[in-house]
């Protein structure tokens, strides 16, 4: 319905109004479009946007939840609502808060009264919420800042609106461009993009937004700004001069090197944008702004795909409570002139239509078409930012009123005769939106709601090192600390594993003590074993500094100490093949070579001296050490390396000493060995080079606490590989086979093998 007002002279567009104890204006762009034009005329609007209609009955559906509410918000006063449509024009706009601010209980009333000498009459309309767009808001904040009427803004994000100086009255539970330009920034920096383009609008919001952009760009290294490219104010209007823009937009952007085209620009125009980037085949990275990065005009566009990836920036999200039932029910019985206007557009579907499949309820936005409605299609409409905004203006407003007239749940204190001014100083500002001197509007979280209010002017507070944000981002949780437990069953496993060796390597040194002059601890290097028992325990001990949490003295004894240990039992081993070699070479050049060689204490000294030349460097200069790697939720306690030359020379050493043990092993299984010295240290040695082998790839390609099981586990493995195949089998003979264990049965099983070959024996 349209209301005349004698003070304007003319007839203003699509209103609604309920009346009540204190009332709340609204102001919303219902139409897109109005056909101002030099020619004098009727002014009318077009483009009818389903989607904000909705966002008009989010502010009734609030009031009338509140108005209802047990227990009341309000008790013995209810609020009541002047909602206009602005058509998206900075005119009516103005027109419509002029509407808003005259006294409704004086219809003939005009606005400033012909002797106006100091102040403006107290209007009825306590606050007003909107405009949606910064442009429209900027203009309401300073016509209502006259009566001290407090604005909450939705949608408006211009930062020329925190400068509390210019526009005093006006507060908004959305975040300002100042938080969305720091982020595009930071998404920019993400992706390494070297090159970025601007496409802005002619209006405060482009202005600023696009401005601040730039100059953070500018800040940050190795980063172009190509160009800036401002759209004309009327660039959503078909004519011949927007399509000349038009094009040379797309040229410019298709010559570009841009990485990512930001548009800082409204709905209407983003979506002309991309409707022509679609059908140019203008493939790119495109940064959508929160005005239109929501907007199911712009993602219904045929083939919108072929644009290419868009990345976009929402407002806090949420879901406004009971409103989708409202919108299916409010048909029923509800009413409102924005409704009725609504219906006369898509009026019900009737049942027998429903029935016969006549029914065409596939709405679009900016749909003017006369055609049936179905109330569950149209709940498809709702979005859960702005339109969330809007709810919480409401509750803001409801609560600001509850404070400054001292209600309980039964009854208020205060009558409702107070001043616009009253209600800005003490009303909003209890306990909701804090207005600082400084401009900025911070947010809270009271009782009353189980929501955060997102609102503008504060940043948000960065989560320290060893934090990270809730899912709900309000509130900074402790990453959780990981290192491998000693509780876990895989440690529990293997430490118990690390016990049984340590008891049986202790077991088989006593043995071997006890029958230290036989044949067969003579057959493995006599005293050379005793020392091989010893590494393998030093091997088994240092198995257990993989668990618990790291530190700088575990870290370092690991793997280097390991090393060196290793190192010398295989220096034991080869020095007891060299042994073995020697004894059955015949040939004299061989035998004289192979007699130098046989230097036990030489070899176990300079085979293990090299592998101490390589690890004492490794601690004194690149020390391994405790470390942590940070993730998103948690904290990775690890030993670092220091070196990973160091590491892999280590590991490449010992495979190397393995190899050459397997080597001379292979070789020697064709000597008379009644104890099978050489066949079983050949299954040894390339037991340790298969796992060191394998445990390579997986140690680079494994991330965790695992890792360091894994080190354990290779260790555990190579350590178990020479006492099970090398010393076990003599401990068995010992024990269980002591026939063996004497000179004859030796001397016996030698000449059988020469005898066997063809070969004279003489043995004594």
């Amino acid at each position: 319905m349209a209301v005349f007002c004698p003070c304007l002279g003319e007839k203003v567009s699509l209103h609604a109004y309920s009346p009540g104890d204190i009332i709340i204006g609204g102001v919303f762009p219902i139409h897109g479009e109005i056909n101002r034009s030099t020619v004098s005329g009727q002014l009318s609007c077009s483009g009818y946007d389903i989607q904000k209609f909705l966002r008009t009955q989010v502010m009734i559906h609030a009031i009338r939840e509140i108005n209802q509410r047990t227990p009341r918000v309000l008790p013995n006063f209810t609020i009541g609502y002047d909602i206009y449509d602005t058509c998206g024009d900075i005119s009516l706009a103005i027109r419509a808060t002029l509407q808003l601010l005259r006294r409704q209980s004086e219809p003939q009333s005009c606005l400033v009264p012909p002797h106006f000498h100091s102040a403006l009459t107290e209007p009825e309309t306590k606050a007003v919420i909107g405009e949606y767009s910064s442009e429209g808001s900027i203009a309401v904040a300073r016509v209502v800042a006259l009566s001290s009427v407090t604005q909450i803004g939705y949608a408006a994000t211009c930062q020329l609106l925190s400068r509390k100086l210019k526009f005093p009255t006006f507060l908004r539970t959305i975040p300002s461009d100042e938080h969305q330009t720091k982020a595009i920034a930071k998404l920019v920096s993400k992706f390494n993009w070297k090159s970025v383009a601007i496409v802005a609008c002619d209006d405060m919001y482009g202005k600023y937004g696009s401005e601040n952009l730039e100059d953070l760009l500018s800040k940050m290294k190795d980063i172009c700004n190509e160009f800036i490219f401002v759209l004309p104010g009327n660039f959503s209007h078909n004519n011949s001069h927007n399509h000349t823009c038009l094009a040379d937009l797309m040229s410019k952007i298709n010559e570009s090197s841009a990485e990512a085209v930001i548009l800082f620009t409204k709905e209407s125009n983003a979506a002309i944008i991309m409707e022509a980037a679609i059908e140019r085949s203008l493939n790119r990275t495109w940064i959508a702004t929160d005005t239109w990065s929501t907007s199911m005009t712009v993602s219904s566009l045929p083939g919108i795909e072929m644009a290419g990836e868009v990345f976009g920036f929402v407002s806090k999200r949420n879901e406004v409570p009971g409103f989708k039932d409202y919108v299916i029910s409010m048909f029923n019985g509800t009413t409102n002139g924005l409704l009725e206007d609504y219906l006369a557009h898509f009026p019900l579907c009737s049942d027998q239509s429903e029935e016969n499949g006549e029914s065409n309820c596939s709405l679009t936005n900016n749909q003017t078409a006369k055609q049936c409605l179905d109330p569950s299609s149209l709940a498809n409409y709702i979005d859960q930012d702005i339109s969330y905004n809007i709810y919480l203006a409401v509750q803001v407003i409801a609560e600001g009123l509850r404070s400054l007239l001292k209600c309980d749940n039964h009854h208020c204190e205060h009558s409702t005769e107070f001043t616009a001014q009253e209600l800005l100083d003490s009303g909003p500002a209890a306990g909701f939106l804090k207005r600082q001197g400084s401009g900025k509007t911070h947010v809270t979280q009271t009782q009353e709601a189980d929501s955060q209010w997102a609102v503008s002017g504060e940043e948000c507070k960065r989560c320290g090192a060893k934090q990270y944000s809730s899912p709900q981002r309000e509130r900074c949780l402790e990453k959780t600390v990981q290192f491998l437990h000693w509780a876990e069953p895989f440690v529990i496993v293997l430490s118990a594993l690390g016990v049984f060796g340590i008891t049986v390597t202790i077991v088989f040194a006593v043995l071997f003590t006890v029958y230290r002059g036989t044949p067969v601890v003579k057959a493995v290097g006599g005293y050379l074993c005793l020392l091989e028992l010893f590494s393998l325990l030093a091997c088994f001990c240092l198995s257990f500094s993989f668990a618990g949490k790291p530190t700088d003295g575990s870290c370092m004894v690991g793997l280097p100490l390991f090393g060196i240990a290793f190192s010398l039992c295989i220096s034991c081993i080869l020095a007891n093949l060299l042994q073995i070699s020697v004894g059955f070479s015949f040939q004299l050049n061989k035998r004289s070579w192979a007699k130098r060689l046989h230097q036990p204490a030489a070899v176990v000294t300079i085979v293990t001296g090299s592998q101490l030349a390589l690890c004492v460097p490794w601690l004194c200069l690149y020390p391994p050490h405790a470390d942590e790697e940070i993730f998103r939720e948690s904290i990775l306690k690890q030993c670092e390396k220091g070196s990973y030359k160091f590491f892999i020379a280590m590991l490449a050493y010992n495979a190397f000493l393995a190899l050459i043990c397997f080597l001379f092993a292979f070789k020697g299984k064709q000597l008379p060995d009644l104890y099978k010295n050489a066949s079983l240290i050949s299954i040894s040695m390339l037991l340790f080079l298969i796992v060191w082998v394998f445990f390579i790839p997986i140690y680079i390609s494994l991330i965790g606490r695992y890792k360091s099981a894994i080190e354990s586990t290779a260790i555990l493995i190579s350590s178990y590989s020479i006492l099970g195949c090398h010393l076990a089998p003599k401990c068995y003979i010992m024990v269980f086979k002591k026939e063996l264990n004497n000179e004859s049965a030796i001397t016996e099983y030698i000449r059988k093998h020469y005898e066997q070959k063809g070969v004279a024996v003489v043995t004594s």
